[in-house]
This record gives structure tokens, C-alpha cells and sequence, in this order.
């Protein structure tokens, strides 16, 4: 395994467990929360006020700014004046390309398909699943959430919250196929047939 696998995910479709999983069969780390600490070590950010701003939208800025100053390189005083969403997402986006040099490794989330689209050693996923499916997945998960319609408003928050974040730190559309490698259905194919396709696509774009 020499391969970086980024996961974006629809909420309820179980893509942080189809990332552990493969995590787990390759031995090799999975960050989603888990990346949180290493951006707080980074940092010198408190862990609460990284989770505060975690994949949550912005309309501080603009992504143009955002990404010019990226690109061009930001020095002490304008790190200092920038808001603390932007601050939070540039230092993330640093320690997401950070951690890809360590070598193979599992990210859910977090933009990290941009961070990392200079490499040539990333497959880009996105994890999806019908409504039913996911609404299923949300009331065994979350058991103060008692009803469907519930279940559909908190699933329909939180990948509205994903979409926006992503749609603005990221020149690509959250959720559309063209975005990424390849688009997988989890109510589909569930979890561990999710995983063994993966690990298919894995074996054949290693050996191509």
C-alpha cells in the first residue's frame, strides 16, 4: 500500500467507518477527529476552538483570498489579522499535507482532496447512500434522535454545513462525481462491500 485515500461523505452514509476499515486493513492511520490534535499541536490553537470552526462554513472571505493567500505565502502579521476560520483552515490545510508525507494514510474530510491535489499518489472518494439508508444509520447512532423527520432535518444540516464549507475552500463542488475518483453507494453495497471495492480500485491503480 503506497496510496493517500481522501473520503468526502454525504452524513449518515457511513464514510468514517468505510475509511477506518480500510485504515485497519492496510495498518495504516485513519484522521478524521483524529486530526484535530495534530492541527492543535501545529498551532498552538486550543482543541475546542479547532472543533468551534471544524468543516463549518465561513462568509468572513472569500475563497479567492483564501487561496491567494496560501498561495503567495502568509508572514507573522497577516497570519495575526486573518479571521480565526481562515487561520483554523490554513493551518489544517498545512497539517494535512504535512501528515501525507509520513506516508499512506486514511483522511475523512476536512478538504483534504485540496490540500493534497498536488500529489500523484491520492485517490479522491466520496461516500454517498440513499435517504433511507442514512436516516437508519442516524437513529442508531444518535438514540435522542426519536423520529425520521428528525433525523432527515439533522442529516440534511450537516450536509448542507459539509457542502458549504467545502464549496469554499475547495475550486471543485462538493457531492458532484467529476469531483472526484469515484463515487460509491454504501446502501448500495454496505460497509464491508464498499470497503472490498475500494480495496479493488486501490490494487488496480497501484498496479497499472
Amino acid at each position: 500500500m503506497k496510496t493517500i485515500i481522501t473520503i468526502g461523505r454525504q452524513f449518515g452514509s457511513n464514510g468514517h467507518l468505510v475509511g477506518q476499515k480500510l485504515a485497519d486493513h492496510y495498518g495504516i492511520k485513519c484522521y478524521d477527529k483524529e486530526l484535530i490534535s495534530q492541527v492543535a499541536s501545529n498551532s498552538g490553537f486550543c482543541q475546542e476552538m479547532i472543533e468551534q470552526h471544524d468543516e463549518r462554513p465561513t462568509n468572513s472571505f472569500l475563497y479567492n483570498l483564501v487561496m491567494d493567500t496560501y498561495s503567495f505565502g502568509y508572514n507573522a502579521s497577516s497570519f495575526v489579522d486573518m479571521p480565526i476560520s481562515q487561520k483554523v483552515f490554513l493551518v489544517q490545510f498545512d497539517t494535512i499535507k504535512k501528515v501525507a508525507e509520513e506516508g499512506p494514510c486514511v483522511f475523512i474530510g476536512r478538504c483534504a482532496d485540496s490540500a493534497l491535489s498536488e500529489r500523484d499518489d491520492v485517490i479522491n472518494l466520496f461516500i454517498h447512500a440513499d435517504e433511507r439508508y442514512r436516516i437508519k444509520e442516524i437513529m442508531h447512532r444518535y438514540p435522542d434522535i426519536t423520529s425520521e423527520q428528525k433525523a432527515r432535518d439533522f442529516m440534511n444540516k450537516k450536509d448542507k454545513q459539509r457542502q458549504s464549507y467545502y464549496n469554499y475552500y475547495s475550486s471543485h463542488k462538493w457531492g458532484r462525481s467529476d469531483t472526484y475518483d469515484a463515487s460509491i453507494n454504501t446502501g448500495l453495497l454496505g460497509v464491508d462491500g464498499t470497503v472490498k471495492l475500494i480495496i479493488q480500485l486501490i490494487e488496480d491503480y497501484e498496479n497499472r
